[in-house]
């Protein structure tokens, strides 16, 4: 891991692995932690890598804001140096490939065996409010402002945010906080779901690592399992959901009675 520190710096990303707590920091506050194909492919990485002995990872960010979205670089002809342009995205062949590779940096934060919880603060717009979007758990300060731009520019959210944004608000508001690319402050957020809480700036990470702690305090496996039984309950149906949580019952059972399966 330590042979991809300064790889991720550069990229504007920091891991630190504490036991089982993990903290993943965006650490460009001087660009307002802007993000780049760079910064997904390490977030990927770390998500490759991170130690099997982590329950909980914590995601925070350097500066007033969380992240103000993709670096405008993109938006050029020229797009960002060193990587594929967006006219080279939309004229080349591999365009679904080469999207595909930018989401896996979103994908691993909902793994099972994890918790993950964003501190959110100022600005989080675009691939930002997507990363935010990618944990379990949002905490975010009273200054927070999401937005979802992307269709205001003529594209579409991409970074795997569609999902979780209906999970979490329903479709129709989904599509009104898209379409319009409005903001959506700390109230409303934690009034129509996007955040768990919502506490002043000066004790988000505070906050954020006393939730970290109160995770940690449950047994690891049973976190798993119940983690497991909310992220499938919407695709089941009552009756199927009802023989999951026996299912899960019964292992947790057999696994404190220490009988093998």
């Amino acid at each position: 891991m330590t042979d991809h520190v300064d790889e991720w710096a550069e990229a504007g990303v920091r891991l630190d692995v504490e036991g089982e707590l993990a903290t993943v920091t965006l650490c460009r506050p001087e660009r307002r932690n802007a993000q780049s194909p760079a910064l997904w492919r390490a977030l990927a990485a770390i998500g490759s890598e991170l130690p099997g002995t982590v329950r909980v990872v914590v995601l925070r960010a350097e500066g007033v804001s969380f992240s103000a979205g993709l670096n405008r670089q993109a938006f050029t002809p020229e797009g960002i140096p060193g990587e594929v342009s967006f006219i080279d995205i939309a004229k080349g062949p591999n365009g679904d490939a080469i999207i595909a590779e930018y989401q896996e940096g979103f994908l691993w934060w909902r793994r099972p065996d994890l918790v993950t919880v964003a501190a959110v603060q100022g600005h989080a717009v675009g691939a930002g409010f997507q990363l935010a979007l990618s944990c379990d758990l949002r905490v975010v300060a009273e200054d927070v402002q999401f937005a979802m731009k992307e269709t205001a520019l003529g594209l579409v959210p991409d970074l795997t945010g569609t999902k979780p944004l209906v999970d979490l608000v329903g479709p129709a508001r989904a599509l009104e906080i898209c379409a319009t690319g409005r903001w959506v402050h700390a109230e409303e957020a934690e009034r129509i779901g996007l955040a768990n809480l919502v506490v002043p700036a000066s004790e988000l990470h505070a906050a954020a690592s006393d939730l970290a702690a109160a995770l940690l305090a449950s047994p690891r496996d049973a976190v798993i399992e119940t983690k497991a039984l909310l992220q499938g309950a919407g695709a089941r149906t009552l009756e199927e959901q009802r023989a999951a949580e026996r299912a899960s019952q019964l292992r947790r059972l057999r696994d404190l009675a220490g009988i093998a399966e």
